[in-house]
């Protein structure tokens, strides 16, 4: 099992989070990973994108050419890396910011979840990483939903403990957009 993920957006959008979180959950589930992040030197507002490659067998390179799984965040994200599409490339993209073109590949699998509109009907726009994270693994079944709370918990510290229950309605708002919006029937665990 291989699953090459790029996750892109601006930076603030929180996709360092989400990478990071996905690399820790993966790995305490006993797999192989590598977090590759790169960001502009402005940070907030600048590209930012992260190559995350989960294996159950070693890694040899953590930069991704082919993707199995794009999580776009921003149309300047969508540009850097539509080359990466290949057969059967998972494409989640936050359709609050982002328009597609209409000459896609017929062969990936598109899941158009309005990320930014979602984390704002719940009260905090920065959740929209955490939108994305629910319907990726609502589809992509990789992680028991208690860990990766668990590592988001542990993520936030100090002043930032009050921002788990809204990240883990996101997330959960993530999933029922997928569920319902996509006929995806999954049970990946219960909260801790």
């Amino acid at each position: 099992m291989i699953e090459k993920v790029i996750l892109a957006g601006y930076g603030g959008q929180g996709m360092m989070l989400f990478g990071k979180l996905l690399a820790q959950s993966v790995m305490m589930n006993g797999k192989y990973v590598t977090f590759y992040p790169s960001y502009g030197t402005e940070v907030r507002g600048g590209k930012a994108f992260y190559h995350v490659i989960i294996s159950t067998d070693y890694i040899f390179s953590p930069v991704i050419d082919e993707a199995d799984t794009l999580i776009i965040m921003n149309n300047p994200s969508f540009d850097k890396f539509q080359n990466c599409i290949v057969n059967n490339t998972h494409l989640f993209y936050n359709s609050s910011l982002v328009h597609l073109p209409n000459d896609l590949p017929d062969d990936i699998n598109i899941f158009k979840i309005p990320a930014t509109e979602i984390a704002n009907d719940i009260g905090n726009l920065v959740a929209s990483n955490m939108v994305m994270m629910g319907a990726y693994n609502c589809v992509k079944n990789l992680i028991p939903r208690s860990r990766f709370l668990y590592c988001l918990r542990t993520s936030l510290t100090g002043k930032k403990a009050a921002l788990f229950e809204i990240n883990k309605l996101a997330m959960e708002r993530g999933e029922q957009y997928v569920q319902e919006n996509y006929n995806i029937n999954y049970d990946i665990g219960q909260d801790e």
